[in-house]
């Protein structure tokens, strides 16, 4: 892949990562907690594989691109250990909202999750921004 066709597909996640963000915004308005909790984890996850792109970094599955997140952006300082749980809590609510049918997610903290959530998007979406500018 040439530099220019992985800022390309970089770009193309993140654009992904803002439409799922988006929904996730939307489902909140109409009170669909679980779509909320899925959709702010994929937000999450396109943002990261985007960075990883541009790093270089390959995962195949998406414990592999948390593992790959915790090891390369949170253990290395790039990015805070906070930001690395919200992550990781993320994943795991979206697995409980997609395959367990007792999920529930309080209003409170789905207002929280995403506003905690755009924070992390606006980092990644910077860093790789100033990587693409480069």
């Amino acid at each position: 892949m040439t530099d220019e066709e992985r800022d390309i597909a970089a770009c193309l996640l993140i654009e992904k990562a803002e439409r799922n963000f988006e929904q996730a915004q939307k489902n909140a308005d109409m009170g669909y907690w679980d779509l909320v909790a899925n959709r702010l984890y994929y937000s999450v996850f396109h943002a990261v594989n985007a960075l990883m792109l541009m790093d270089g970094i390959h995962t195949g599955m998406h414990k592999g691109t948390s593992a790959m997140f915790g090891k390369h952006y949170v253990l290395t300082g790039k990015f805070s250990r906070e930001e690395g749980i919200l992550y990781s809590r993320l994943q795991t609510m979206r697995e409980r909202a997609d395959y367990q049918n007792t999920f529930s997610l309080p209003e409170e903290t789905g207002l929280k999750l995403i506003s905690n959530t755009e924070q992390l998007l606006n980092r990644i979406k910077e860093v790789c921004k100033n990587r693409i500018d480069r």
